[in-house]
């Protein structure tokens, strides 16, 4: 995370980037890091939301992007500010009296709220588990911890 807050707005990272390159092999150095997530919700400091360059707007499906977009989710957040201080999110949802989670735009205004110049979604729904040295300190909608394929760890 350290290398994208340092590159953040020098490129746009993710797939898509270089048509060119797709299925082709990328070399990376020590210094860098892959992180796997969007769509992009904070570019610049400002809301930067795009439905449709992001494959969330679907001609023929309009209820696709309400779905997974507009409709209130628990989400996973994740961002930098002008320092490059890592800025990660993780809200709880689809508990009514509890949490009702966040649409992607109020996910991105949130996000520019803390700070960030730089933000995207990574997963969300039954996934959005945060833990703290072994702990769960959220509350997951499928009421347990989900088994997943990816994680982000973060140590000190």
């Amino acid at each position: 995370m350290a290398a994208y807050a340092r590159e953040a707005g020098k490129r746009r990272e993710g797939a898509g980037a270089d048509p060119g390159r797709a299925g082709k092999g990328l070399k990376l150095g020590p210094q860098d890091d892959i992180v796997n997530g969007g769509p992009e919700l904070v570019r610049g400091g400002k809301v930067a939301v795009n439905y449709a360059a992001d494959g969330i707007e679907r001609a023929g499906d309009r209820s696709f992007a309400y779905t997974w977009g507009i409709k209130r989710n628990p989400r996973m957040l994740i961002g930098v500010d002008r320092q490059g201080r890592m800025l990660l999110v993780g809200a709880d949802g689809r508990q009514p009296g509890y949490s009702d989670g966040f649409g992607l735009n109020e996910g991105a205004e949130l996000m520019k709220s803390l700070g960030a110049v730089r933000a995207m979604a990574l997963d969300g729904g039954g996934s959005v588990t945060m833990a703290v040295n072994g702990k769960v300190i959220n509350s997951p909608s499928d009421g347990t911890e989900r088994a997943v394929g990816d994680a982000l760890l973060l140590t000190r």
